[in-house]
This record gives structure tokens, sequence and C-alpha cells, in this order.
């Protein structure tokens, strides 16, 4: 497999991982709260929960993105979109 693939796949896996754990993390967050993101129409709760899971979210993906920036190899060659 060539190089700049599997960096990409590496990078792409963490970024997945990354994300959906802070998704995770977010509705763990709004069960805990109280706020209902399941709830009918869009009522506060329902707002809040969207909110929490949908900034989590975000947050895990920069977490992954930081992390692969820090974990890179100096000898790999520095192509990709990071």
């Amino acid at each position: 497999m060539d190089a700049q693939l599997k960096r990409m796949l590496k990078q792409g896996i963490s970024d997945a991982v990354g994300f959906v754990g802070g998704a995770l993390a977010g509705y763990w967050l709004s069960q805990f709260m109280g706020w209902d993101l399941f709830a009918d129409g869009y009522g506060g709760t329902s707002i809040m929960g969207i909110l929490a899971v949908g900034l989590s979210g975000g947050a895990g993906l920069h977490v992954a993105r930081f992390w692969q920036k820090a974990n890179l190899d100096t000898n790999e060659k520095k192509e990709g979109p990071y």
C-alpha cells in the first residue's frame, strides 16, 4: 500500500473515532443533564441536547487532529490535509 494512502487512512479513521467518541460523550452528557435529544418538536431541552452532541463531536474531532499532529513521525513525508 502506498505510504500516502496509508497515512490518509490513519487520519480518516482517527477523525471518525474522535468525532463519534465526542458525539457519544455529548449524548451521555445531555442525558445526564436531563436534555432529551429525541423529544417531540424543538423544545428547549431538545435544542440543548442537539447542541451538546454537535459541539462535543466537533471537540472530539479537534482533539483527534491535535493528536495526529503531535504523533506525526518526523521521517514521514508532510503530504496530505494536515
